[in-house]
């Protein structure tokens, strides 16, 4: 029996059929009920509402990509013996949300160059990637990797170092990591998530709004990049302490993610913060949803800005977002593990590719308060 009261929100439904859609290629109604808890006139609702957005097409028992649409990250096994010069393995956290963005981008860069793409998900919850990048490398096929190892485990450093000694040339994507002999940096491609919060900071000031929030949703490189840059951002506005706040969120599906939402509300409208700065979207979407129905007008009582960008403009109102560049991330560590494997002696190259701020219905000049 479906569990109405844990069901997710419309906007988290969404965003987690299109992330479905963007690794499978196709959803089944069947198993995103199981999934998301929900009847099957609301699915079919929702696909329903999204085929006539054209992000879709409904087939019997499910959806798949609308034609001319976006590839999938099973392109990457099709293409696979198409390529000349063999393969780079490619090892991700998570094929959900932000990370099909930066596979499509490598998979269209090594197909440039005459290579596939070996594509593995790992998960958030891995403490040690090692014995993941030994298979891949077993394939002979394989001739570089890019890897976006966890960095918060014990296994680390153990990671790095497996990468910086292996005969494969690699790159660290959205992660920044030195080896433990000399210190001496791996070649590596990052956002500066830094830059995003600031973007956000200075959006929020030029409106007007002086008492902001920041809302993370875990903590990973991301989140305390995201952090860092905001606390520098709140400083140089000549925001003080009393001003912004920043909490931290369970997990989405935990069963106090909707009370802890409702207690940062409380928050923001006791300390009267009129906007946020939410890591990430279907986070922020959650917090649009959950303020709507307490009566708290967005953008008119509290702007919200998403950070990720991944399925902000599909949301009502269209959400104000920091948008990384997700594709360009993928390409550009692709064409460091060609340029490394053409030139072992090159020195190591770390990119640093700046996010853009594209600005929606979710923020607006803070109203005038009595």
């Amino acid at each position: 029996m479906t569990d109405i009261g844990n069901a997710p929100l419309a906007a988290e439904r969404r965003a987690h059929v299109l992330a479905t859609l963007s690794r499978d290629g196709v959803v089944r109604v069947a198993r995103m009920m199981d999934e998301l808890g929900v009847a099957p006139v609301t699915l079919r609702r929702d696909l329903a509402q999204m085929e006539r957005e054209g992000l879709l097409v409904r087939v019997h028992g499910g959806a798949v990509p609308s034609q001319g649409g976006a590839p999938t990250l099973g392109d990457s096994r099709r293409v696979e013996s198409q390529a000349a010069l063999g393969s780079i393995g490619f090892l991700v956290p998570s094929l959900n949300y932000y990370w099909p963005g930066v596979v499509r981008g490598a998979e269209a860069e090594a197909a440039q160059h005459g290579y596939s793409l070996r594509l593995r998900g790992a998960s958030y919850e891995l403490q040690d990637e090692r014995p993941v990048l030994e298979r891949l490398v077993q394939d002979e096929s394989v001739r570089g990797l890019v890897v976006a190892p966890n960095t918060a485990t014990p296994h680390a450093q153990d990671v790095v170092q497996w990468l910086a000694e292996a005969a494969e040339p690699s790159v660290l994507v959205e992660r920044d990591g030195r080896q433990l002999a000399d210190g001496m940096p791996l070649e590596s491609v990052t956002t500066d998530h830094g830059l995003g919060a600031v973007l956000a900071a200075r959006h929020l000031a030029s409106l007007g709004h002086r008492r902001v929030g920041l809302i993370i949703s875990r903590d990973s490189p991301t989140s305390r990049k995201i952090t860092a840059g905001w606390q520098a951002a709140c400083a140089d506005l000549g925001l003080t302490p009393s001003d912004h706040f920043e909490e931290v969120l369970p997990p989405r599906a935990s069963p106090d993610f909707s009370s802890a939402v409702d207690t940062v509300l409380d928050i923001a409208l006791t300390n009267n913060v009129t906007a946020l700065l939410v890591h990430s979207d279907p986070e922020a979407m959650a917090f649009v949803d959950l303020a709507l129905n307490r009566g708290i007008s967005v953008p008119g009582d509290l702007s919200v800005i998403a950070y990720d960008d991944e399925v902000a403009e599909l949301f009502t109102p269209a959400l104000t977002a920091v948008a990384p560049p997700r594709a360009s991330v993928g390409r550009a560590a692709i064409d460091l593990v060609v340029k490394r494997l053409e030139d072992r002696t090159r020195p190591a190259h770390r990119v640093v590719l700046s996010p853009t701020l594209n600005v929606r219905g979710s923020t607006a000049a803070p109203a005038a308060r009595d």
